[in-house]
């Protein structure tokens, strides 16, 4: 298992729910597509068909939140966002951080709870970062 705080070049710390990681996923995770989640749309359209969420998901933010939290009270939750450079790139930067601070409150900052993975290639990976760095920082 990688350390629980992922470093970044600043000296910020990632959360310890969330990853970055040019490897191939782990076995028993979920990985969902962030190219197919460029928009808000097309995030809640890719999750609720990968992760099988119910019918009645209301393809909105506290619509994912219950989701997911039903999700992880049934057992730990591994999510790869397969290419992640990609993750809500058509969005205002403001998306971004709402879907980062959902992940946070569903995880409670147990990465046995939920654990996600943000995926990228390694030429994408510094911009990746700088992204989730500025989406996480203090307003």
């Amino acid at each position: 298992m990688p350390d629980a705080v992922t470093p970044t070049p600043a000296g910020q710390h990632l959360p310890s729910w969330l990853r970055m990681s040019t490897s191939a996923p782990p076995a028993h995770a979920t990985v969902v597509g962030g190219r197919a989640s460029r928009t808000r749309p097309g995030l809640f359209a890719e999750w609720a068909g990968t992760l099988s969420f119910p019918d009645y998901f209301g393809h909105n933010w506290d619509a994912l939140a219950d989701v997911l939290t039903d999700r992880v009270q049934d057992g730990g939750l591994t999510i790869v966002v397969d290419n992640a450079e990609h993750l809500l790139r058509d969005e205002p930067p403001a998306q971004l951080t709402t879907l980062l601070e959902l992940l946070g409150d569903v995880a409670r900052g147990d990465p046995a709870t939920l654990c996600v993975i943000l995926r990228a290639g390694a030429v994408e990976e510094d911009d990746l970062r700088e992204r989730v760095i500025a989406a996480l920082s203090p307003r």
